[in-house]
């Protein structure tokens, strides 16, 4: 509801229908949304006249979703990530690839919009501070609620976020950000992974709480990444990148860009003051509007790829290698 609350929000763009297989987050979504046409069966929603769909279901589902959409020829906005395992994004990669090539498809990695970060991007590859010779990253910070007073199947479907088998585990489904961001920074994916997890507080579901990973590139780049879930109230936060190179430091982050220059005693801030989704959500709609096209859901199955390649590391407690996991 809240990305489609920006879509709402933007001139050019107006919600016409929604989609839910629950009757509350169908009356939820009328009263919020007066007129819309409502649903219960996304083919029938697909078969409608609707220009663009927000595809915002649970992870295990989007390769079925996106395939449907691609096959139905709309401009697609699908939720991170691709899928929950490296079969799924496979499937999504057959599907992006035989998209109408007429059709905007973007992927919820709101990083690759945010104009702050685009600022650092460039700046890391326009070589002003040479290459990057190691990358740190991090999503340090809260969880989501869950949702109590549910039974069998419905209970697993409205806590999707805290089973594996519906999200991919916290680092397919919300760590896949900082793993999109090194793939944009380095333009290459990482070609093996290790790492551990494990669950130290939480208690609903099977997803682990806590994680570490270590990504190697082919050039013998390293990228140490750490992760984790204590709750709501943990005060403690650290969403961030920082990319260490030749000639300085950048640090990225949704709360702004930092910049460490060799010589430099303080940093150059860049602060961010607002939600980037703003700008990944009115970058689509303008795409969609004016011909200025993307097939995110490439680069974003490749994002989700590594995220899996990770997952796998840490479930089994061995190196996994890029040539490995994605051969499904």
């Amino acid at each position: 509801m809240y990305v489609s609350g920006i879509f709402a929000r933007n001139e050019y763009a107006k919600v016409t229908k929604i989609c839910d297989i629950y009757d509350d987050k169908l009356a939820a979504g009328r009263a919020k949304y007066s007129g819309a046409q409502e649903f219960k069966d996304i083919k029938e929603l697909l078969a409608s006249d609707v220009d663009a769909v927000l595809i915002a279901t649970p992870i295990v589902y989007h390769p079925e979703h996106f395939e449907l959409a691609t096959k139905a020829k709309k401009h697609i906005y699908m939720e991170k990530a691709a899928a929950i395992d490296a079969k799924g994004c496979m499937r999504v990669l057959k599907a992006a690839k035989a998209a109408d090539p007429t059709k905007r498809i973007s992927m919820g990695f709101q990083q690759r919009y945010g104009k702050d970060y685009r600022h650092a991007h460039a700046l890391i590859n326009s070589g002003q501070l040479g290459k990057i010779r190691m990358i740190r990253a991090a999503w340090l910070g809260t969880g989501p609620a869950y949702k109590p007073n549910f039974t069998g199947q419905e209970e697993k479907i409205r806590n999707w976020y805290f089973y594996r088998d519906m999200s991919g585990d916290i680092i397919t489904e919300q760590d896949c950000h900082n793993i999109d961001v090194l793939h944009w920074f380095t333009d290459k994916n990482p070609v093996k992974a290790a790492g551990y997890g494990t669950r130290a507080m939480r208690k609903e579901g099977d997803v682990l709480d806590s994680l570490s990973v270590t990504f190697q590139y082919a050039d013998g780049l390293v990228a140490s990444f750490s992760a984790n879930q204590f709750g709501s109230g943990q005060a403690f936060q650290d969403v961030s990148e920082t990319f260490m190179c030749d000639e300085g430091t950048v640090r990225t982050s949704r709360k702004g860009i930092s910049v460490w220059r060799k010589g430099m005693k303080e940093a150059e801030e860049w602060p961010t003051t607002y939600d980037i989704t703003i700008d990944a959500v009115n970058e689509f709609v303008e795409g969609s509007r004016t011909g200025k096209l993307e097939n995110a859901a490439i680069w974003g199955a490749e994002s989700t790829m590594a995220a899996v390649m990770a997952r796998e590391a840490i479930y089994t407690g061995r190196e996994v290698t890029w040539d490995k996991v994605s051969k499904g």
